[in-house]
């Protein structure tokens, strides 16, 4: 008998190959479908580590994989994950349990309506076509960069399936928006004529596999190069890259781009960290957008409305047609070309109160770990550190979690998907000590699945972010504040390798282990001083400073 749950399963099978999830009530069928299908299963031990498995599987992949959690509290409990994926637009599919069709129970919600509120389409599996309903909700998923719901109804889990199973199908997926040559020529011709032009690549320019193309660009403009955080490394070790731009940017970098005279920024939606409030571009600075968004952003002089790749293989064909480009800024600048714009700031090992700068940390560790390492980054106040001191080879190895939708918390499932995807590799967890603790429910997981992981926590026992936002100004900074943990022996208790770090001699345990082949997860605990603020939050709190002021000025 083939059931339901198994049509889905073959349908999917040829295009996923991972899962991750934990069992209940509504997608145990499902799962012991997908086991029969050939899927490998990972297990975690929350529902929004399933999801934020999956999410991260993706974005150090390029691959899908399936979330799958059941009906109410086990769907409710990844919201927080599903809506992070929206808002970074990392496709995947979501496998839950429903209602059944005879109506719901009194467990049951709108998950539907759920979904919606946070801009996730639900399709629900029904007796006559299920294997065509997930196949849909892969093509939607894959086409709109958005994860989906693949919703089973209780009681059609295990029923069974009617008729023939359909024959596989190739996906139908939209094809790639190209560039109108109209504005093509007019985006090449201020790029010819630019004395000092900028290119500033994004995710978008990443998922289009733009990388070469944008290289060649930047060559044959003499143009200087830099990224948002998503897409470090696309430039590879080109001289004329910046790295980072935005509040995890070096400061004489960023003064270097406010020189530019055309900027052309492709695959990036210009938020505002990587805009720095509206501050990264001088006021006469010709800024071109080229994206797949619908809308432009607001600062863009120019839109070029275009799959990235399509575009900037057009722009270097118009290029090659026309006059040769009038810049030769890149290598005019001397502090390039001895690489001093991509030299972070030397710190001292403690800070004034006695405790470690995370500073020279990042420094260190830096210096500790091996190339072939994939970065995952937990949201809070530490990812300044990860971003302005960790060197990363190509894009899918810096991957930056929570912060589209501005959470914590989901670090440790993530490098579980991390680790999937890449098990040879050293998966490096940064995490905060209020983040660790949120996902400490699937740090059992990170030891069980991942092959060479380093967990290390900044372990400074606060909410950083909001003791300097909000302790600044006077608020009671006792409910920002987080009794210091000892993650070295929470790590330890649960089998993993540990060390606390009070010191910098106390990473030598570190480099030894990785010297020894990394074989594990080592949790390195890091007591790092509270007083040491990242640049990219002091930028948040000049900003507010200023929405402030200009808010009281309204009232007089």
């Amino acid at each position: 008998m083939s059931t339901i749950s198994d049509r889905i399963a073959a349908a999917l099978h040829p295009h996923i190959t991972e899962l991750f999830g934990l069992m209940g009530n509504g997608n145990a069928y499902f799962i012991d479908a997908a086991l029969r299908a050939g899927l490998r299963y990972t297990a975690v031990r929350h529902e929004a580590g399933g999801v934020a498995a999956a999410d991260a599987y993706y974005r150090t992949s390029g691959r899908v994989a399936i979330a799958t959690a059941t009906y109410g509290p086990g769907f409710t409990n990844a919201i927080t994950p599903l809506a992070e994926s929206a808002q970074a637009r990392v496709p995947s599919i979501f496998v839950v349990g429903d209602a059944p069709t005879t109506g719901p129970r009194p467990w049951d919600i709108d998950q539907s309506g759920v979904a919606a509120a946070i801009g996730v389409k639900t399709f629900v599996i029904t007796a006559e076509e299920p294997a065509e309903t997930a196949i849909a909700a892969l093509e939607h998923a894959l086409g709109r960069r958005t994860p989906v719901v693949l919703a089973i109804p209780y009681d059609l889990g295990s029923a069974e399936a009617f008729g023939p199973a359909p024959a596989p199908r190739a996906l139908r997926l939209p094809a790639p928006v190209l560039p109108e040559p109209a504005i093509v020529r007019r985006v090449a011709d201020r790029l010819r004529t630019a004395k000092r032009p900028f290119v500033l690549a994004g995710a978008g320019a990443r998922w289009a596999g733009a990388a070469s193309e944008l290289g060649a660009l930047a060559d044959k403009l003499a143009a200087v190069t830099g990224t948002t955080a998503i897409a470090r490394g696309i430039f590879g070790d080109s001289p004329a890259d910046l790295g980072v731009v935005g509040g995890f940017g070096q400061q004489r970098a960023m003064e270097l781009i406010r020189e530019a005279d055309v900027a052309l920024v492709a695959g990036a939606s210009l938020n505002q960290f990587t805009n720095r409030f509206g501050e990264l571009f001088a006021p006469d600075t010709v800024v071109i957008q080229v994206d797949i968004a619908d809308v432009a952003h607001p600062r863009a002089d120019e839109y070029l409305h275009a799959d990235a790749r399509l575009a900037i293989q057009a722009l270097l064909a118009e290029l090659a047609a026309g006059t040769a480009p009038a810049s030769r800024w890149s290598t005019r600048v001397d502090a390039l070309a001895d690489g001093a714009l991509r030299r972070r700031p030397f710190a001292d090992e403690f800070a004034p109160d006695g405790r470690l700068d995370p500073r020279a940390v990042a420094i260190r560790l830096d210096e500790i770990m091996p190339a072939d390492r994939v970065i995952v980054s937990d949201g809070g106040h530490f990812i300044g550190w990860a971003n302005s001191y960790w060197a990363v080879r190509e894009p899918h190895r810096l991957q930056m979690v929570g912060t589209a939708f501005q959470t914590i918390g989901l670090g440790l499932p993530s490098a579980v998907g991390a680790g999937v995807a890449h098990p040879d590799s050293l998966i490096v967890l940064t995490t905060g000590d209020g983040g660790a603790l949120m996902g400490l429910a699937d740090l059992p997981s990170v030891i069980a699945t991942v092959r060479h992981g380093l967990i290390v926590v900044w372990n400074d026992a606060a909410y950083t972010a909001e003791v300097s936002m909000y302790g600044a100004r006077g608020l009671d900074v006792g409910p920002m504040l987080i009794p210091e943990v000892d993650f070295a022996a929470v790590g330890a208790a649960l089998g993993a390798r540990s060390v606390v770090v009070q010191g910098l001699d106390e990473l030598a345990p570190v480099a030894e282990w990785i010297d020894g082949g990394a074989p594990g997860v080592m949790i390195v605990d890091c007591r790092i001083s509270p007083s040491v603020i990242a640049p990219y939050q002091e930028e948040i709190m000049a900003a507010s400073r200023r929405a402030s002021g200009r808010t009281a000025a309204a009232r007089l």
